[in-house]
């Protein structure tokens, strides 16, 4: 998603984001579709084709990407209650208020405090 938001509004074929990102295509192909069907992509077809983000990337929270995936955050442990009750909800909080806006730009900050210049 990360990626996605880093390109901006043109599409960007799932070979290449694969590439860029070392995972498997077949298994990237199972995951964007999964997060097309829940209405956080958008796959174009043709010369031009690949997959954008269905909404600008500071509207979709990490939240809603997990949940799409994964199913409801901590269900059990809202079953459990106390503790973990808690713990799952502070996750929720924190994952609710991340954004994938947000994401992109720690992960082009952290690149660019990887470079070294001489």
């Amino acid at each position: 998603m990360a990626e996605l938001a880093r390109s901006g509004e043109n599409p960007v074929p799932i070979k290449e984001l694969a590439e860029r990102r070392e995972i498997p295509d077949q298994f990237l192909e199972q995951l964007f579709s999964t997060l097309r069907r829940a209405g956080l992509l958008t796959s174009h077809r043709g010369s031009k084709g690949g997959y954008t983000l269905a909404r600008p990337a500071d509207q979709i929270t990490v939240l809603e990407v997990v949940q799409a995936l994964d199913g409801k955050v901590g269900q059990e442990a809202d079953e459990a209650g106390g503790i973990w009750a808690d713990g799952v909800g502070a996750l929720r909080g924190v994952f609710g208020d991340a954004t994938i806006a947000e994401i992109e730009g720690r992960e082009r900050e952290e690149a660019a405090a990887r470079m070294y210049f001489i």
